[in-house]
Order: C-alpha cells, then structure tokens, then sequence
C-alpha cells in the first residue's frame, strides 16, 4: 500500500468528524470546568485576600491541599467514591481542581488594585461589599483574564487524561480508538500527528486570542 493510500485511509469524512465530535466533547467539559472554576475561585480568592474569620483557613486549606495533589488522582477519586457517569466526573474532577488554581490567579488579581482607589472609596462612604463590586472585581478580572484563558488552554490539554482514567471518548480517546483501526507505522504517525496538530490549533489561537488582549489592555491603560 502507498503512502498516498495510506494517507487517504486516515483523512476520511468519518474519521474527521470522529475525531470533531471528540474535540466538541473536550471543549465541552473545559469550557463548563474553567466557568465553574471561575466562580468558586472568585469567592475562595475573597476569603483568603480579603477574609479574617475561619473562611481565610478555609480557602488557604483548600487551595493548598488540592493544588498539591495530581489531577489525575482527582478524577479517580471522585469517579470511585460518587459513583458519577464518565462526563459528570470529568467536568467535577477539573473543576475541584482547576478551582484551586483559579483562586490563586484571581486572588492575584484582587490584590492588584491599587490600595489608593479603595481608600479613596472608603472616604466615600462605601461598604466593603460595594466597593468589592465596583472598584475591586471589575479591575482585578481586567487584569487576569489572560491568565484565566491560559489556564483554559492548560485544561484542554488536561483533558487527554479521561481517557485513560475513565475511558471517555474525548479527542484522545477518539484517536486511540481509531488506532484500532490501523496497523501501518505510517499510519500511527500520520494519526497522532494529526492529533498534535488539532490539539495545537485550538490551544495556540487561545493562546494568541490572550496575548493579544492582555497587549492591547497594556496600550490602552
């Protein structure tokens, strides 16, 4: 068989979409992982920057423990113990930890605001809720949203870890199982290069999408 034959075997209307609806499944659980996360992040971060009660502890516990622990065995842990279908405990699993590191990123973030500005709502007569909302909040997210798309980019790729932990056809999955279908050394190369090269399409124009914006806030401060 031809490299030309070979070829055509992998780039077939039914492996692409195969492998489509398996990167559909994979931005599906980054995108709801890195939403929640984003929220839980934001109130953990609170506590642990702006917190003196038992919440602070809470939030440095959290944070500390979760970060220091592997993604992987996360996701073992929460399919075993809550006995959760393979979606439900991908998109749980990133989420418990990809909260930990989003509150250390937006934590950042609050803590980058200029000390003056909130003074100076205080003088105003501001509570601390409100000047959370409208002076703190508004200028840390401007500020860490390229972090946060970055950290996207990191749970996409994360993402490759399902399959061997729950057998979730997501884009890795999908490509593992069309490798079934082929025996060819060239064929197995052509396969995952395949792959590398969907994985970085998508996560290098993220990650430009970032820089960019994090450029274009820099030129307009």
């Amino acid at each position: 068989m031809t490299f030309q034959e070979q070829t055509a075997q992998i780039f077939t209307y039914n492996n692409m979409k195969f492998l489509m609806d398996g990167l559909g499944l994979t931005l599906y659980i980054s995108l709801i992982s890195i939403g929640l996360s984003t929220l839980f992040g934001t109130v953990l971060a609170i506590w642990r920057a702006r917190s003196k009660s038992i919440l602070r502890w809470i939030a440095i516990i959290y944070i500390e423990f979760v970060r220091n622990v592997p993604n992987i065995l996360w996701i073992f842990v929460i399919f075993l113990i809550f006995k959760l279908k393979s979606v439900e405990a991908g998109i749980v699993s990133f989420t418990v930890f990809t909260t930990a590191a989003m509150a250390e990123i937006i934590r950042g973030g609050l803590i980058s605001v200029n000390a003056g500005e909130i003074e100076a709502a205080e003088s105003q007569g501001l509570t601390n809720l409100q000047i959370l909302w409208h002076i703190i909040l508004p200028q840390a997210f401007r500020n860490m949203l390229p972090s946060i798309i970055s950290q996207f980019v990191t749970v996409i790729k994360d993402t490759s870890f399902l399959y061997s932990v729950l057998a979730l056809q997501e884009l890795l999955g999908k490509a593992n199982i069309l490798m079934g279908r082929y025996s060819t050394t060239e064929q197995v190369f052509l396969l995952y290069g395949l792959l590398a090269m969907i994985y970085f399409v998508v996560n290098f124009s993220i990650s430009s999408f970032s820089r960019h914006l994090e450029k274009s806030w820099i030129y307009t401060k």
